[in-house]
């Protein structure tokens, strides 16, 4: 493949970053959108990588950072609304602000990041609402060939799911009670939401597909929390709790800064994040499985250090 100019909105998160740097590795040439660039030096990892000060809400200012790329790829993405920060606003918002400027510019290539269950007609969800309304709005817009995404939780070093867990374990060291604990979920590796990104960006074929990012198995959310447990070290009680509890649950949480739990979260839940058309194995990708990977960062400090060295090793050859 080529080396590309690839502008990347929401390229300072978790998924972000990973994407950024095999991306850069590769031999791309990649923009990250930041409105506070000095927040993350990390990325100034050599001449590829630009951060760009840039208001992706602002036309204008992002009309001016997209001109010239080859490819656009948005990772955008809440998972509760605080203050300015709503569903419509980065699902549904930004997302028209940006097929508008790339229709403006001529930039027809989008790689967008959606979510399993994402659905224009979802009734309780307002997250899994907007982003079906995102994401159908991407692919039904005239001149541009879009790519999409929807993964299960995605985990990896610096997530939010497994490393949030294993600090809501550390205050509740004896009993944990876990709302919706029966939801499925088929966690899949940031390196593998990775590589179907890198394949969709040489393969222009994989224009107007949705495709679903799964891990090789599925597991109850007790059960991956119970693993969490295990791994840090907690004798923890993992108790589900009935329907009434968690909606509880869900509403005195959503009140709490930082929102570790809400009610949208709850309805989120009700529907289990396993594919239906698993498509890494039909990119020619081997989904990687938890237990090969989540010990690694989050397990015994000498396999973690065994697991940095080996990226190290990785980054120079």
């Amino acid at each position: 493949m080529k080396a590309l100019r690839i502008c990347v909105l929401g390229g300072t998160g978790f998924i972000g970053s990973h994407l950024v740097f095999r991306l850069a590795d590769l031999g791309h040439s990649v923009t990250v959108l930041t409105r506070r660039p000095e927040r993350h030096r990390e990325f100034r990892v050599g001449s590829s990588v630009r951060l760009l000060e840039c208001n992706p809400y602002d036309e204008n200012a992002l009309q001016t950072a997209i001109e010239d790329m080859d490819c656009v790829i948005n990772l955008v993405g809440i998972l509760n609304e605080e203050g300015n920060s709503t569903f419509q606003r980065a699902h549904v918002e930004l997302p028209r602000t940006l097929v508008k400027v790339m229709r403006a510019t001529g930039v027809t290539r989008l790689l967008h990041m959606s979510a399993l269950n994402a659905n224009v007609n979802e009734s309780h969800s307002r997250y899994l609402k907007s982003k079906g309304q995102g994401e159908d709005m991407v692919h039904q817009s005239p001149g541009l060939e879009v790519t999409s995404f929807q993964p299960s939780v995605v985990f990896g070093p610096g997530d939010s799911f497994f490393n949030r867990f294993a600090s809501l374990l550390r205050l509740s060291p004896l009993v944990f009670p876990l709302a919706c604990a029966d939801a499925q979920f088929a966690p899949v590796y940031v390196g593998n939401v990775v590589d179907a990104f890198v394949r969709a960006l040489g393969d222009r074929g994989l224009s107007g597909q949705r495709l679903e990012l799964c891990g090789p198995r599925s597991y109850s959310l007790q059960q991956l929390v119970q693993y969490t447990a295990r791994l840090t070290g907690r004798n923890t009680w993992v108790i589900g709790l009935p329907d009434f509890a968690a909606r509880l649950q869900a509403r005195l949480l959503g009140l709490v800064p930082g929102k570790p739990f809400s009610i949208d979260n709850y309805y989120s839940l009700q529907r289990d994040s396993v594919c239906r058309e698993p498509a890494l194995p039909a990119l020619g990708i081997t989904p990687r499985s938890v237990e090969a990977i989540v010990p690694t960062y989050l397990g015994d400090r000498s396999m973690r250090a065994q697991y940095f060295r080996y990226r190290a090793q990785a980054r120079r050859s």
